[in-house]
């Protein structure tokens, strides 16, 4: 599956190119172990009452456990629909956000420096964050998360020719 973005005029109404489908695993996985915490505070909870004779069994870890599971199920799959981006031969569109929506346009002109990042649970899925750093203070890098690490590199090349050839 190449999602290799072809560069073309910047549309901001068009159609905005889809994150490696492995981000949402890694999203699903992030809020697992974010859960995993909650879960053994119910849990020691529970033993606590238990002792007491106050509540019946499973009644603080089973909400819990119910509310980690529809979390670990919907939120990362609303977050991976929420984002994507859009690339032009002269900058890049970045657009992400569930609640507050946020919908950032980068002139490669402006583009300082560019990294590419993976952590432990990116490297295990084959992914990468693409971090653009710009001039100025006001929203001075624009990360784009979830992109295969293949396409990340060349991102970063193909911006990376862009500015020097700006620059000469």
């Amino acid at each position: 599956m190449d999602q290799t973005p072809v560069p073309q005029p910047l549309d901001d109404d068009g159609e905005l190119t889809k994150l490696h489908p492995n981000y949402a695993h890694a999203l699903r996985v992030q809020t697992g172990l974010t859960a995993i915490p909650f879960l053994i505070g119910a849990l020691v909870l529970e033993l606590v009452f238990r002792d007491e004779g106050l509540f019946p069994s499973g009644v603080i870890a089973g909400p819990v456990l119910l509310i980690a599971l529809v979390l670990i199920l919907r939120i990362p799959a609303r977050r991976y629909g929420s984002r994507g981006y859009q690339i032009s031969a002269d900058r890049l569109r970045v657009v992400r956000g569930l609640l507050f929506r946020a919908d950032t346009v980068v002139p490669f002109g402006r583009v300082q420096h560019i990294d590419v990042n993976q952590g432990p649970l990116e490297r295990f899925f084959g992914i990468a964050t693409l971090t653009l750093h710009t001039a100025g203070n006001h929203n001075a890098s624009v990360s784009l998360p979830g992109l295969g690490e293949e396409l990340a590199r060349e991102m970063r090349e193909s911006i990376r020719g862009h500015i020097r050839r700006e620059t000469m």
